[in-house]
């Protein structure tokens, strides 16, 4: 019988290394760790940072205390004026159907005082500020809305710029149809555009800028207004004069609670035009 050399002794089992997975994604091992709360992350919730990477959390956070740029009213910051540019392919387009359809187009869009109060039309009201009445007519609206429309919406903004734009063309629209004849039609953007030149004025002013030059243009249209025939009186004034006050009330708006100031005056302005409105409609099929 030949004799068995004695077993070593054996030895304990080692515990496994415990493994960190992501605090994110527990079942996936991870040696990455934030740089900010120091939790393990994994590739997926990994974000680049100055030093290493940093957890969704984490990055949020950091995010809420960055102040986000504004313009020069408290509008979001604006690179390409896109409302712009949209308002005047519109103009393009509607004026392209003008051309093809004959009248139709536009007389079923024009801004006509009888149509809005005995036809309950309302929306006639704005769809007149994107019809013409020639091509002259829009290349100088168009051309008028090409240089001052980028600078205001740049220091409005996109949403306060196109409020101010719709509010200034049915300002126009309001006071003609309280004194425009009733079966007398209008179109056009004019109304709109006077609005424009009034708040470029206003925000001149505030910013101490030279608004001289606005401010020729601005008599000079008047006196067209009122020696040329054919022109819409009642769309011009009422645009500048809606576009002029809303433009203040935007820009002199209290650097506190601004953009609540500002929604307060936007509205404001929709009531006022809408009351206005609504009287002028009840004097009109009362009469009839």
């Amino acid at each position: 019988m030949t004799s068995q050399p004695p077993s070593p002794p054996s030895q304990p089992e080692q515990p496994a290394a415990d493994v960190p997975t992501c605090y994110r994604h527990p079942d996936r091992e991870t040696w990455v760790r934030c740089q900010r709360c120091d939790r393990p992350i994994c590739p997926d919730c990994m974000r680049d940072a100055a030093v290493g990477f940093q957890c969704p959390e984490c990055v949020a956070e950091g995010n809420r205390g960055i102040r986000q740029a504004r313009s020069a009213f408290g509008g979001s910051v604006v690179r390409t004026p896109v409302v712009t540019y949209a308002i005047l392919v519109i103009n393009l387009l509607v004026f392209g159907a003008q051309y093809l359809t004959g009248e139709r187009v536009t007389g079923e869009f024009a801004m006509w005082p009888a149509g809005v109060a005995v036809g309950d039309q309302y929306y006639r009201l704005i769809t007149a500020a994107f019809l013409h009445g020639g091509v002259m007519h829009i290349l100088f609206n168009s051309w008028a809305l090409y240089a001052v429309g980028p600078y205001l919406e740049r220091a409005f903004g996109h949403v306060r710029y196109t409020a101010l734009y719709l509010l200034s063309a049915l300002g126009g629209s309001v006071l003609g149809l309280w004194f425009d004849p009733l079966n007398q039609p209008t179109v056009g953007a004019s109304g709109a555009v006077f609005g424009l030149f009034g708040a470029v004025f206003v925000v001149g002013r505030r910013l101490n800028i030279d608004v001289r030059g606005i401010g020729l243009v601005i008599v000079l249209n008047l006196v067209f207004t009122f020696l040329l025939s054919g022109i819409s009186w009642t769309g011009h004034i009422g645009g500048l004069i809606t576009g002029s006050l809303l433009a203040a009330a935007l820009a002199h708006a209290p650097s506190r609670n601004r953009a609540l100031w500002q929604v307060l005056a936007i509205a404001g302005a929709v009531v006022l035009l809408a009351v206005l409105v609504m009287v002028r409609v009840s004097a009109i099929t009362g009469a009839v």
